[in-house]
């Protein structure tokens, strides 16, 4: 996996074993660590010269501004999910911080369980307040119990493998393969396979580029190379072009 699928985190912390740690811990879990920053300013420094899709911020750091006065300076610049993990727990640092209304608040010494279900909720809240789409994004079944979701925001799909979301853009994609239940999501570098189906994702997301051309298959219009009345094919791969998607496939050249 490259870093631009991951999810990329910024550490604002000042104890440097336990953000060396953290950062470790992360990586581990498949997430792309930009930067530890110890203070304020390196973190809105780094902020601005990295991308950054979540931020792990400590509220009692070093320098001028405390980590509650980051996150402000931090969000002034865009909007950001943010976790603090610290061990105060008073009530006026509690008001302080929701004030710049975090995504979740993580108490010191954290598990790394609880960390994962943070930064889960977090880019999950965050997407679906952010989404342009009628619809919010929800999980992938209703009810299910099943851990992968998919979730969109602007041109780019968010598919949870293991413990982290992972970020494919949408011009990215090649062609979906259907399953039953499963879809495998195929890219030039990557299949990422998910617990839902073809016609599940098609109606959920707002993907106006993919077109379903057979009950099993859906492809990127843009990718499509050549076709014929029976097949098409995106690179080396041939599919299918079942008769009762033609006609809607034809259609689509017309938005193009």
């Amino acid at each position: 996996m490259t870093s631009d699928e991951r999810i990329h985190i910024l550490i604002v912390e000042d104890e440097g074993i336990l953000a060396m740690e953290l950062s470790d811990s992360l990586e581990a879990d498949g997430y792309f660590v930009v930067g530890i920053a110890n203070n304020g300013r390196k973190a809105l420094d780094l902020f601005q010269r990295q991308r950054v899709d979540l931020v792990l911020c400590d509220i009692t750091i070093k320098g001028d501004w405390d980590g509650i006065e980051t996150v402000r300076r931090l969000t002034a610049e865009r909007s950001i999910p943010v976790i603090y993990l610290t061990a105060l727990t008073d009530r006026e640092t509690l008001e302080r911080a929701k004030e710049t209304y975090p995504a979740a608040y993580v108490n010191k010494p954290y598990q790394l369980a609880s960390l994962r279900t943070a930064i889960e909720l977090a880019i999950h809240n965050f997407t679906r307040q952010t989404t342009p789409t009628m619809e919010p994004p929800i999980p992938l079944e209703r009810g299910a119990r099943d851990r992968e979701t998919i979730l969109q925001i602007d041109d780019h799909l968010f598919v949870k493998q293991n413990y982290q979301f992972v970020k494919i853009n949408v011009s990215e994609l090649l062609y979906l393969e259907a399953d039953n239940v499963y879809t495998t999501l195929v890219t030039a570098n990557r299949k990422y396979v998910i617990r839902l189906t073809l016609s599940g994702i098609l109606e959920r997301m707002n993907l106006p580029s993919l077109v379903r051309i057979h009950r099993s298959y859906a492809v990127n219009i843009h990718k499509v190379e050549s076709f014929n009345d029976a097949e098409l094919t995106i690179g080396v791969q041939a599919l299918p072009l079942s008769r009762s998607y033609k006609e809607d496939f034809l259609q689509r050249f017309n938005h193009y």
